[in-house]
């Protein structure tokens, strides 16, 4: 069992406006299949990092256009499903409007890819429907852009809340054990322990 870490690169964009990002992609699995968190900008470079691998899914922790423009090419390539919480269907339909996610991501859901488990926890704040992907065996926790190292993710745009996303991580990741390795959807990996003074208190 093992996370790969696959840096694409490409635009984000909302309200008007657009920004040059990258962005981390992660693929768990072992040598027989895999499961990719957040398809972003590349389908071919992620599809050669699946190296011939079932995929299980392409789970999207939130719908912003940067960390699903790449899924439905990728979900061609190898027939996996496309995830989503269904709270951001309306930023999908965004960028895919003739084409839904194949399947939802529901709280407390459980994903299993080469016989681990992932545990979905719903992040609302960066946007309503943004969720973590917790993995307890990996001592892991893949949180796309609620939670990065330094702090919570970006609020102030369209679908977002800045008291919301504290709450959520306050009470569901930082709740969790202190060395659980924060896997973001941009930038370096932390932990938990090391992103608790940077969540402010109510």
């Amino acid at each position: 069992m093992r996370v790969q870490r696959v840096v694409t690169s490409g635009t984000f964009s909302l309200d008007g406006d657009t920004f040059d990002v990258d962005n981390n992609v992660w693929l768990l699995g072992d040598d027989e299949e895999v499961l990719i968190v957040d398809a972003a900008h590349d389908a071919p470079a992620i599809h050669q990092a699946v190296a011939g691998r079932e995929v299980t899914a392409i789970v999207c922790t939130h719908a912003h256009d940067d960390h699903i423009d790449a899924a439905v090419e990728l979900a061609e390539l190898t027939g996996a499903p496309i995830l989503l919480h269904p709270a951001d269907h309306e930023l999908w339909a965004a960028t895919y409007p003739d084409r839904k996610p194949d399947g939802e991501l529901t709280d407390g859901q459980i994903i299993s890819v080469a016989g681990i488990e992932l545990q979905v926890i719903h992040n609302p704040g960066h946007t309503w429907g943004s969720c973590s992907l917790h993995v307890p065996f990996l001592d892991t926790v893949f949180t796309g852009d609620t939670l990065f190292h330094g702090g919570p993710g970006a609020t102030g745009r369209s679908y977002s809340d800045r008291p919301t996303i504290e709450a959520s991580i306050r009470n569901r990741l930082l709740t969790l054990p202190g060395n659980t390795v924060v896997r973001t959807g941009h930038g370096e990996d932390t932990t938990v322990a090391a992103e608790r003074p940077n969540v402010p208190t109510p």
